[in-house]
This record gives structure tokens, C-alpha cells and sequence, in this order.
């Protein structure tokens, strides 16, 4: 099943949880925290303005992205994948 996003929302896959910590403690599955960062899989077509007329997004699909603790989750083909507002987005990831 593909999912396409509408107007200014973009479809995230958030990054494989921490399994040790930097000093090489392992980490049960309940105390992993879950990563703050994923991969754009998918985009909308743009935010409409007031004037009718449509603003494209500024992330684009395969960007690596940075967004807060409080994501909307969603299950699609047993995957689980994020909706974000573009404005829910903190910052691109660049290398």
C-alpha cells in the first residue's frame, strides 16, 4: 500500500532505536528511547495560501529530518510511519 499525504504533510520513517548506550550498556526494549530523527518517504503537494495559490514544501523525499518526541504514528502495512505538518519539522540533517 503506498500513502500519499495531503497539502503541507510529509510521511516520515523514524530511524532503528538505540539498542547500547555510547558506554556500551545494553538497553531493554522498554527503556529504549525512540529516535527524534527519520527518513521523508513520501511529501504533499504544498500548503495553499490565502490567495489560492499553492507553496511547495521545502523537505524533499530521502531527506533526513529532525522533529519532536510528540508524532503523530500511524500503521501502514504493519509498519509504523509519522504524518507531520512541515512545521512540525525542526530541521534537515545534512552531511
Amino acid at each position: 500500500m503506498k500513502i500519499r499525504p495531503l497539502h503541507d504533510r510529509v510521511v516520515v520513517r523514524r530511524n532503528e532505536e538505540e539498542a547500547t548506550t555510547a558506554s556500551g550498556i545494553v538497553l531493554p526494549g522498554s527503556a529504549q528511547e525512540k529516535p527524534n530523527q527519520g527518513k521523508v518517504i513520501a511529501v504533499g503537494e504544498g500548503r495553499i495560501l490565502n490567495n489560492g495559490e499553492r507553496q511547495a514544501l521545502t523537505v524533499q523525499v530521502g531527506d533526513t529530518v529532525l522533529f519532536g518526541g510528540y508524532a503523530n504514528t500511524v500503521k501502514v502495512d504493519g509498519e509504523e510511519l509519522l504524518i507531520l505538518s512541515e512545521n512540525e519539522i525542526y530541521g534537515v540533517l545534512e552531511d
